[in-house]
């Protein structure tokens, strides 16, 4: 379960990205934050992810306030979460292979488990076939399933993504949506930061919507 209470993050004054923002994400959700451009959606996922803090409120992940884990222990944290970037952060020199494998050597596993378990990845993202490219010679649709792989390989808990669609074309956009929601299906808490509005009410079990910084409101389906 992820908790927000009282959240406010400015960035520059006198303006607020976020403002008094409060919600509750049960384990097991599936989830859309939903806004303009600008109204705090990637704000909002990089404080989940603790990649930035709010000037005041609370953020609890699983009971744990992710404001008091010091930094030499923010790893706990993040082992429990998979995040896929607006940008992909993908690591062109290197394979298909070698970037989703980064959050596992970094656990320092066995050269056999990581393997195993970037195999399964990229299977699950129909990319098995590809895993010794590099991301250059990807289609853009392609990059993101990399992308969406490395988030996956430590089968978090949470997966966190921030526009995932943004500049697919449907059909792909349908083909991505539906690969989270069987991540989903497998037991993960996904959250997904998008003003895709066919998208989202196709795939959105629950929904927030912010706008300029606070949330309007919250549809869930029952």
């Amino acid at each position: 379960m992820i908790e927000l209470y009282h959240i406010w993050k400015q960035y520059q004054k006198p303006h607020w990205a976020l403002s008094d923002v409060s919600l509750e994400i049960n384990t097991g959700d599936f989830c859309f934050i939903t806004g303009p451009s600008g109204s705090g959606k990637t704000t909002l996922l990089r404080l989940i992810f603790r990649e930035i803090f709010p000037n005041e409120g609370q953020i609890l992940v699983d009971g744990i306030n992710t404001l008091k884990i010091p930094d030499h222990r923010i790893y706990n944290l993040r082992r429990l979460m998979g995040i896929v970037f607006q940008d992909f952060r993908l690591l062109f020199h290197q394979s298909v292979f070698q970037n989703v494998a980064i959050p596992l050597h970094i656990l320092g596993l066995s050269p056999k488990e990581i393997r195993r378990r970037v195999f399964n990845a990229l299977r699950q993202v129909n990319l098995h076939h590809k895993m010794w490219e590099l991301p250059q010679r990807l289609s853009y649709g392609e990059q993101q399933r990399v992308a969406i792989a490395r988030a996956i390989v430590n089968n978090p808990k949470f997966l966190l993504a921030d526009e995932p669609t943004g500049n697919l074309d449907p059909e792909l956009a349908f083909e991505i949506m539906n690969i989270f929601k069987e991540i989903n299906k497998q037991g993960a808490t996904v959250i997904i930061g998008s003003h895709d509005r066919e998208l989202i009410r196709y795939f959105g079990d629950k929904i927030f919507f912010l706008q300029k910084g606070k949330i309007i409101g919250k549809e869930e389906k029952r």
